[in-house]
């Protein structure tokens, strides 16, 4: 899993864990739009099932009906349903505090990366990695800001951790419990599992009124345009991109580009017509940095 690239190969990965990152930050203020719409298990659920629709074809297409029929379905669903957990956990949380606290919070997914990766994997710890680490967490942190300040603790922040342990475990396993997949199978499959899941958990709450139905009346062109962001960019791209960068870095590694999510967040809210803020200009450079040391230098070849 952690097999040194060359260069090239290196920093495309990085590039492609960007693109993640990107991606995923789209469901942020995607998710405020269908927050007092649709009810957090109901959204999850509806996120996976409509997510791993778009990818199965894709899978069938490119990798064949062989690699279906001979896929590990039972483990895939049962990794799935951890990457599920994760992604309902952090919309509940989220609609229970804001996309600031979870921004927040999502900073620790590099630190949980690494002990994971120490714990499993024999991850030594060095200097450039502790470095790196630190600048980027300290990159997260400036690329907050001032709005930092309006974090809220309580039952929201508690679900955002508990979102960002499973969604580590799950995405770990998902490389590791699922070999000889591609990227695109292994990404599939888990969503197929997060969706068997998530339907699951949603209609086992229905009748006992912890869980509601969507409110399509109240789904008007503004909502399905932020379900269609949510859905595609936030879960369906984000995932392949992401499967494929931890799987070429590793998730303690791959996980340092998240701290940068709140540059992306504005960046999406200067094309709308935001203003930039330097601040979260110079926080997301200071991550990069912090990846560029983490990594550390290339050895040259004798």
């Amino acid at each position: 899993m952690n097999t040194p690239l060359p260069p090239a190969r290196l920093w495309t990965a990085h590039l492609i864990c960007v693109l993640a990152m990107l991606t995923w930050s789209s469901g942020l203020p995607a998710n405020t739009f269908l927050m007092p719409t649709l009810h957090p298990m109901a959204l999850a659920a509806a996120r996976m099932i409509l997510a791993a629709a778009v990818l199965m074809p894709f899978w069938l297409w490119l990798d064949g009906w062989d690699a279906l029929r001979k896929a590990n379905w039972k483990m895939g669903i049962a990794v799935g349903s951890f990457v599920g957990l994760g992604s309902l956990l952090v919309i509940a949380g989220q609609s229970l505090t804001d996309s600031v606290t979870v921004a927040v919070i999502s900073a620790a997914l590099p630190v949980i990366g690494v002990v994971v990766e120490i714990a499993l994997d024999g991850r030594k710890i060095t200097l450039p990695l502790v470095l790196g680490f630190g600048l980027a967490l300290c990159g997260g942190v400036v690329a907050l800001g001032t709005s930092i300040k309006g974090v809220s603790f309580g039952i929201g922040a508690l679900l955002c951790v508990l979102s960002t342990f499973f969604y580590t475990l799950g995405s770990r396993w998902t490389i590791t419990a699922l070999p000889g997949l591609s990227s695109l199978g292994q990404t599939t499959i888990t969503l197929v599992g997060g969706a068997v899941a998530m339907s699951v958990v949603f209609l086992a709450t229905v009748p006992f009124g912890i869980a509601q139905g969507p409110n399509m009346a109240a789904m008007g062109g503004r909502e399905w345009a932020a379900l269609l962001i949510f859905v595609m960019g936030s879960l369906t791209l984000s995932q392949v991109f992401w499967v494929i960068g931890v799987r070429r870095l590793g998730i303690a590694m791959a996980a340092l580009h998240i701290n940068a999510t709140p540059f992306y967040v504005m960046l999406m809210a200067v094309m709308l017509g935001g203003v930039w803020n330097w601040w979260q200009a110079a926080g997301a450079a200071l991550v990069g940095f912090g990846v560029i040391v983490a990594q550390g230098l290339p050895k040259k070849a004798n």
